[in-house]
């Protein structure tokens, strides 16, 4: 008989063991089941029912419904045929999916219509403006307002007749193929609106500034507005002020000593972003002493074309984001659709200054059910704590830890990349101070799980803080992506604890450690830890004890959603 505590370590030792080749039959089966089983389609993300979509477009609040705009292709899983849909929401968490809001139909947009932005123009009337691929293949941006202000769904544009009203010319030395996702318009203190636009010169990446008197003509500004050496096309971009103290949102248009101004862009996979100030003076953005380049993230995972808006119900900044699929483009099309939209989160600047705070909306949490809460208690280096009474797959987890003996963290010589450093010190190499965390859609015998941890190090006498999200041993099917992402947290751990919320959905992660201040999400797709198989775990493999001082967890409610 081997006893309870034994069995744990026997289980936790089975982590770091290979793969069980038994399972891979039950592999193929899952990969080839009913076309209507859909263990991977997400419950209380936003998500239309069938399709490929993309980018978030133009979010707002207006008539007390929010509404979300969207890449999204009618005639299959794969991109194409963009045009954009359109759903409406109460709450940000339920959603009804209307006809599509923009198609093409105009010279200016006849071979798509990409990426965009609302404006809440004076009496609250919105306007769009948005990308569209003319028929010269070239970008060009265009103006559509509502055909009928008094439908709260806004399900019916009309686009200017004179479109487009921004575009490349030989003067304004424009490549025409990178001239692309107008901002949400703000008024300067003259009256006149002002939109950014992202494009790029050769390898240098810019957001290009224009004005207007009445929103239809449009005037470049001689200077860009900021630009980077070697970013390459700026896609996305988003500019908004943030109040230098507390966590309320501000209108766009919002300017004064009481903010600083927030600059992002879509770079590479990723979006980045600075914090700095407007000067009004000259129109130009002035990044902070030392950010000069875009050095913070809101994701350090898959999270990529966001666009923020003032919801002026809540008096909040809200972010949308678009999650990618990590499997492959058969799968998809299998699977009937592709990408989802993050859940919407809350985002004010840190009380440091030094970067943004993001958070999961209040209205997520309407969702959870039958909570489970342990108490605190020691998990000793080399122990794997089993959390039951939960949907594992369709979870809210919050935990905290505690550590005291820093001084046998781990000692990082040089530098490194933090999604580096979590490929090279996954969850199955120990060290005196972690991996310490989750594992979540974790299989029985644990042939599939994703980790999610912190890791303390020394770096230059200082104690720097880890977190990574480990994907490499998330499926038995290798045609999934498998990365492993990294961040590094600003807390200090000696003066406070180190928290972690995470939110599985089916076939995405989304972490927030530090209370926000880092943020990775992830998509996996197990083979074996799917719908009730799934289980939920807290870890430490490391070789010193850590503190759980709090550990909540709730079952996520389906969302009403189309």
């Amino acid at each position: 008989m081997i006893m309870p505590t034994m069995c744990l370590l026997i289980l936790f030792s089975v982590i770091y063991g290979s793969v069980a080749t038994h399972h891979f039959s039950r592999n193929l089966q899952t990969l080839s089941s009913d076309s209507n089983d859909q263990p991977y389609r997400t419950a209380y993300h936003f998500q239309p029912p069938k399709n490929w979509i993309n980018d978030p477009n133009g979010p707002m609040r207006y008539g007390g419904l929010y509404h979300l705009f969207y890449q999204y292709n009618p005639k299959g899983a794969v991109w194409g045929n963009i045009v954009w849909g359109h759903s409406v929401s109460k709450d940000l968490v339920n959603w009804t999916t209307l006809d599509p809001a923009i198609f093409p139909s105009q010279p200016s947009d006849i071979n798509g219509c990409w990426s965009g932005s609302t404006t809440l123009l004076p009496g609250n009337k919105p306007a769009i403006l948005y990308t569209g691929i003319d028929s010269m293949k070239n970008e060009v941006q265009n103006l559509a307002k509502p055909k009928n202000l008094s439908d709260p769904f806004l399900r019916e544009w009309d686009k200017f007749p004179q479109n487009p009203v921004m575009q490349p010319t030989s003067d304004n030395k424009i490549v025409p193929d990178s001239f692309r996702d107008p901002t949400t318009a703000w008024l300067g203190q003259d009256g006149h609106w002002r939109v950014l636009v992202g494009s790029r010169r050769r390898t240098r990446g810019m957001a290009l500034l224009y004005r207007s008197k009445d929103f239809v003509n449009w005037v470049q500004a001689k200077h860009p507005f900021y630009s980077t050496k070697d970013s390459g096309m700026w896609e996305c971009p988003d500019f908004f002020p943030v109040l230098k103290n507390g966590q309320l949102g501000v209108e766009t248009s919002v300017n004064g000593d009481d903010v600083r101004h927030v600059l992002k862009a879509s770079l590479k996979g990723h979006d980045d972003y600075i914090i700095g100030n407007y000067n009004t003076a000259k129109d130009v953005f002035v990044p902070d002493k030392g950010f000069d380049e875009f050095v913070l993230r809101f994701d350090y995972g898959k999270y990529y074309a966001s666009k923020s808006f003032f919801d002026d119900g809540k008096k909040r900044r809200v972010l949308l984001g678009w999650v990618d699929e990590s499997s492959s483009e058969a799968d998809d099309i299998k699977k009937g659709w592709s990408g989802i939209i993050a859940i919407p989160r809350a985002i004010w600047l840190h009380r440091s200054g030094k970067q943004l705070v993001q958070w999961p909306v209040m209205e997520i949490e309407k969702l959870r059910a039958n909570p489970v809460s342990l108490p605190p208690q020691v998990l000793k280096g080399g122990q794997l704590l089993q959390i039951n009474g939960v949907t594992a797959t369709q979870a809210d987890v919050e935990i905290s830890f505690e550590v005291s003996k820093l001084i046998e963290a781990e000692v990082l010589e040089n530098w490194t990349d933090p999604q580096i450093l979590c490929s090279q010190k996954g969850s199955s190499i120990k060290s005196e101070l972690g991996p310490f965390g989750l594992l979540v859609f974790a299989s029985e015998g644990l042939e599939e799980f994703t980790s999610v941890f912190f890791r303390i190090f020394k770096y230059q006498n200082k104690n720097l803080v880890l977190l990574c999200s480990d994907q490499s041993r998330s499926s038995l099917n290798k045609d999934n992506g498998l990365t492993t992402y990294g961040a590094f947290v600003d807390v200090e751990p000696l003066h406070e604890q180190l928290s972690l919320r995470t939110l599985t959905d089916h076939s995405v992660l989304e972490s927030f450690g530090g209370e926000g201040r880092a943020c990775i999400t992830a998509r996996v797709y197990p083979t074996l830890a799917i719908n009730d198989k799934a289980q939920l775990y807290a870890f430490n493999n490391g070789t010193a004890d850590v503190n759980i001082t709090r550990l909540n967890v709730w079952s996520m409610k389906k969302a009403q959603i189309n």
